[in-house]
């Protein structure tokens, strides 16, 4: 079941590559301002976010999050690592920099 579950989130995140930056929560008004930094130049696209991401950090991508922080744009994106290990990375959305990574899993700490 938790396959299923992980297939359809990533399902999910595939199909917004088509469309641009996903936003946390799915919500409309979200969803607007996220396309909207977009077209400003505020954000890479997702997917360019992600063929980075995928050189640098082994795993398999089961969630993204577009947020606002602090006046920057920023997009966590949660990995799952062959081992069992939730990777969760913090990326500037202007620029694909990685600020933060934060690792739950086999061995049961935090990074």
């Amino acid at each position: 079941m938790r396959t299923l579950v992980t297939s359809a989130v990533v399902g999910l995140v595939v199909a917004a590559l088509a469309i641009g930056p996903v936003a946390a929560g799915g919500d409309d008004h979200d969803h607007d301002r996220a396309r909207a930094a977009l077209e400003r130049g505020e954000v890479l696209p997702l997917r360019t976010i992600l063929d980075k991401i995928e050189r640098e950090h082994p795993g398999k991508v089961v969630e993204v999050e577009l947020e606002r922080e602090h006046g920057r744009w920023i997009y966590e994106i949660r990995l799952l690592r062959s081992g069992g290990a939730l990777v969760r990375l913090d990326v500037d959305a202007r620029d694909g920099t990685v600020l933060g990574i934060r690792s739950r899993g086999d061995n049961g700490g935090k990074r």
